[in-house]
């Protein structure tokens, strides 16, 4: 049976705006989260600190929707020299922007031991939550160069070339989100890159190049701003001010369209979250199955010592299910 909102004082705007609430309660739900556990985190940063390799560790169990993304390179550097790891809501970081800030932007980062891929000691990615005229909201960011090391660029270039185009694009426009009237030579050379690659198997550090969106602040404010004044005027049955049809031709369409062939992480805003949302409050519990792990490699290892003088008299089938109930590491998506 289909419903028919036609016969009912009721509009999809109404249901559109109970969303819209909804958001808005879950996000001060993150900021009350962010300040009620920002002494714990302090605390754990500093207990961690003293176990040696804890944060490689805790990403060798990473989930899936994390794990997908480090190839068996990636995984030799972060095991090898990762040091730490955190993510801070940098926008309500501090007591005078706690109530303005958006709890939802956050700052990634990475420390490492000296390595032979690149000389940087640190690495910090920053997401910005932004809303977009056209309704759509989420995370947006800008290209981090990473200084590799010669012959030792795990992106094969890539991730320079992005962002030296960004650098070009934004000297261009003065920093703001402008719309582009031809495709600079950077790009180009960027898009031909990216068309004359294989993306599959690309390095997880290709991700410190995602950029999203190119949204700026000045537009999500305004963005917000509106969307807050539509939906008041909703609730006190007052008709909004006329927007622009949603079937109406945007110029700006082209420039999405080509900012998405330039993107060479196209999930990086989903990787971002996962990181914020599951890895960095679960890190204990992966570090913890990670022991786990080793512990019943250790046991089993041992047993296998134990019986070795027994194996001849082991008939082939003894073996094999010997093998198949044997607990394994972590495997890693290739």
């Amino acid at each position: 049976m289909s419903a028919a909102l036609e016969e009912t004082p009721i509009s999809y705007e109404d249901l559109a705006d109970i969303e819209r609430d909804f958001d808005d309660a879950e996000t001060e739900i993150i900021r009350q989260q962010v300040a009620l556990t920002a002494p714990l985190y302090a605390r754990r940063t500093k207990t961690v600190s003293q176990i040696p390799n804890f944060w490689p560790l805790v990403l060798e169990q990473a989930p899936p929707d994390i794990d997908q993304y480090i190839q068996p390179s990636d995984s030799a550097l972060l095991l090898s020299s990762l040091l730490s790891f955190s993510v801070d809501h940098f926008e309500i970081s501090s007591k005078s922007n706690i109530t303005s800030g958006d709890p939802r932007s956050v700052s990634i980062r990475f420390d490492f031991a000296p390595n032979e891929y690149f000389s940087d000691t640190r690495l910090e990615k920053k997401f910005w939550y932004r809303r977009s005229k056209d309704g759509w909201s989420g995370l947006v960011s800008e290209p981090v160069r990473i200084q590799w090391k010669k012959d030792r660029d795990l992106t094969g270039g890539l991730l320079d070339m992005v962002h030296s185009a960004w650098e070009v694009e934004q000297a261009s426009s003065n920093g703001t989100a402008k719309s582009k009237t031809e495709i600079t030579p950077q790009q180009k050379a960027l898009k031909k890159k990216i068309e004359n690659t294989g993306m599959g198997g690309l390095s997880f550090f290709a991700w410190f190049g995602f950029i999203g969106r190119k949204i700026s602040a000045e537009e999500s404010a305004e963005a917000m701003e509106k969307d807050r004044e539509t939906r008041k005027s909703r609730k006190n049955k007052l008709r909004p001010e006329s927007v622009d049809s949603d079937t109406a031709e945007d110029p700006e369409d082209d420039d999405e369209d080509l900012d998405l062939s330039l993107e060479i992480f196209p999930d990086g805003d989903e990787l971002a979250i996962a990181f914020t949302e599951d890895l960095w409050p679960s890190a204990i519990k992966y570090f913890t199955q990670a022991q786990e792990q080793d512990a019943l490699s250790d046991a089993d290892f041992e047993s296998d010592d134990e019986e070795a003088p027994n194996l001849d008299q082991s008939s082939d089938e003894e073996s094999e299910s010997d093998f198949n109930t044997r607990p394994a590491k972590k495997q890693r998506s290739g």
